[in-house]
């Protein structure tokens, strides 16, 4: 057993392999646990069933993950259901910092959200900096919302242990030609609650479509049709700065 700090939260992990330590030992920390995970083999085989029926559904061809890697996601599913309690909730997308405020992008899978952060790296340089990836956590609070990395940042492990003030959440959607617009919390809310985890928790959940609400009141909201040029990325930052 060994313990970490994400999201602010101190907690102490036990688990039967060792791989899900490897991928958390950024966030290792000394202090006294507030709580513990403990992952077992019933929590792997229900993430190898609920992979098993998720790939099904999409049409894609069923792989046997292995035991180490379905725990990493079991962990951070107690992890994400625990984080509630603190205000905090697990969403989908890719961040990034730019001068120390930072920008979520989120879409479908597959529409060019990490291209997007990357095109803002080759746009801004070293002032762009990779909060996460893909899976952030997004904590509430009295007049801000917070994101934090979190070790699951992606195929291509982009992101660190940091936090900071998020701006706001950028809905993309592909386009020939490049347009953004503010838009309401209505016009983005189906896209939220699809991109944020939602536990089967019935506590749990209710918090977290809490936390939605009051996360959105506190950010800009953007809609970004973008192709994938350089340009893209000079229009969503040049607004969105703002």
């Amino acid at each position: 057993m060994k313990t970490y700090k994400i999201a602010d939260v101190c907690f102490a992990l036990e688990s039967i392999f060792e791989t899900v330590h490897d991928m958390y030992k950024d966030y290792v920390f000394s202090g006294e646990p507030e709580f513990v995970i403990t992952t077992t083999q019933e929590d792997i085989e229900f993430e190898r069933e609920k992979s098993r029926r998720e790939r099904e559904v999409e049409g894609l061809k069923l792989y046997d993950f292995k035991d180490e890697y379905l725990e990493t996601l079991a962990a951070y599913r107690k992890l994400a259901v625990k984080m509630t309690e603190y205000d905090t909730f697990l969403f989908h997308g890719s961040v990034i910092a730019v001068d120390g405020k930072a920008y979520l992008f989120t879409a479908k899978s597959g529409t060019g959200k990490s291209t997007h952060t990357r095109l803002w790296r080759e746009l801004l340089g070293e002032r762009a900096v990779m909060v996460n990836d893909d899976k952030p956590l997004l904590k509430v609070g009295e007049d801000c919302v917070t994101v934090f990395g979190t070790p699951y940042n992606g195929k291509h492990k982009l992101g660190c242990n940091m936090s900071a003030p998020l701006k706001a959440i950028c809905i993309i959607e592909r386009g020939e030609q490049n347009s953004i617009e503010k838009i309401s919390t209505s016009s983005a809310y189906d896209m939220l609650l699809q991109q944020a985890y939602r536990p089967s928790d019935g506590l749990a959940l209710a918090k977290t479509l809490e936390l939605i609400d009051k996360a959105c009141e506190r950010l800009s909201l953007y809609r970004l049709k973008a192709n994938m040029d350089i340009s893209a990325a000079e229009l969503s930052f040049g607004t969105m700065s703002k």
